[in-house]
């Protein structure tokens, strides 16, 4: 079982920055591959980046690739999310992922496990 708490939303103006971070829980941790994933109103929940177990392998949807980057660290159990140069279609609900014994590079809706609540993250123009 995993437990997973985001904190980090907010509202920022296009071009800025923001930091997600994933508090997680449990003994799975270290086995499970970590994502996030984001829904924008009337929008499904789609995948924005995963990383591996061991953090050294990263996956990133295309269009916030050179701008998020991912990154975990096992011994605080801790996933973050750091946003540059944000614009206003990244705006949406940001939802930290885990899917246990999985990999990044098939994680998806479908191979998660376990959900956070989620955090807004507002970009104006």
């Amino acid at each position: 079982q995993v437990q997973l708490a985001e904190s980090g939303g907010g509202l920022v103006q296009a071009g800025g920055s923001l930091r997600l971070s994933c508090a997680a829980s449990g003994r799975t941790f270290s086995t499970s591959a970590m994502g996030w994933f984001r829904q924008a109103p009337g929008k499904e929940r789609e995948f924005v980046a995963a990383i591996s177990r061991s953090g050294v392998t990263t996956y990133y949807t295309d269009s916030v690739k050179g701008r998020f980057t991912i990154s975990r660290d096992n011994g605080k159990n801790m996933v973050y999310l750091e946003m540059n140069s944000l614009k206003p279609a990244d705006t949406a609900v940001y939802y930290c992922a885990a899917d246990h014994l999985g990999t990044a590079r098939t994680m998806d809706r479908m191979s998660v496990d376990y959900w956070g609540q989620g955090t807004q993250v507002t970009v104006s123009a």
